[in-house]
């Protein structure tokens, strides 16, 4: 049951583009960017905003968000890829969440009008884009010690990881 003290009203997201990789189908496709760091990917912006891509190339690294948009539903508890025990959902990177929204990490690779091009990227092609931020490590680094949680350990596994029927929508 919703809290009755957080806002009723639904908040509307508008893509601002679209991102193209070579990944059609979620069968086989990397899971994070660890998993895809050669892949170009262009990140295709609605013309008019084309010139909010200036300055983007003075950064190595962008944050794309975007909709999980071939993903329904969600589970509170899930058995993420890279374990076998259940998690709690927010502990996960999981695409099947309460509001659908995802979060990659991208190296710049060129600007060109409306076309951001990337690599790194590990989302499905059509994926439609709500935001492109600069990544900057003043802001982003955490200060002291950073833990990982159950994801301790397991780095080396991220770059032969791929998905699995955890990512297909349930029909």
């Amino acid at each position: 049951m919703p809290d009755p003290s957080l806002p009723g009203e639904p908040v509307v997201l508008r893509p601002i583009g679209v991102i193209r990789t070579p990944f059609a189908s979620l069968e086989g496709m990397p899971i994070q960017p660890g998993g895809a760091r050669e892949v170009l990917g262009q990140v295709v912006l609605d013309p008019e905003l084309a010139p909010a891509l200036a300055d983007v190339t003075g950064f190595s690294h962008v944050y794309l968000l975007y909709c999980f948009h071939q993903s329904a539903g969600y589970k509170t508890t899930v058995t993420p890829y890279l374990d076998t025990t259940p998690r709690g959902l927010f502990a996960t990177r999981a695409p099947k969440r309460p509001n659908p929204i995802g979060l990659s990490v991208v190296e710049v690779v060129s600007v060109a009008g409306n076309v951001l091009t990337v690599r790194g990227i590990d989302v499905l092609d059509g994926t439609p884009l709500f935001d492109i931020k600069p990544y900057a490590p003043a802001f982003d680094a955490p200060a002291g010690e950073v833990r990982s949680g159950w994801l301790d350990g397991r780095k080396d596994a991220v770059a032969s990881t791929r998905s699995d029927d955890r990512f297909v929508p349930e029909t």
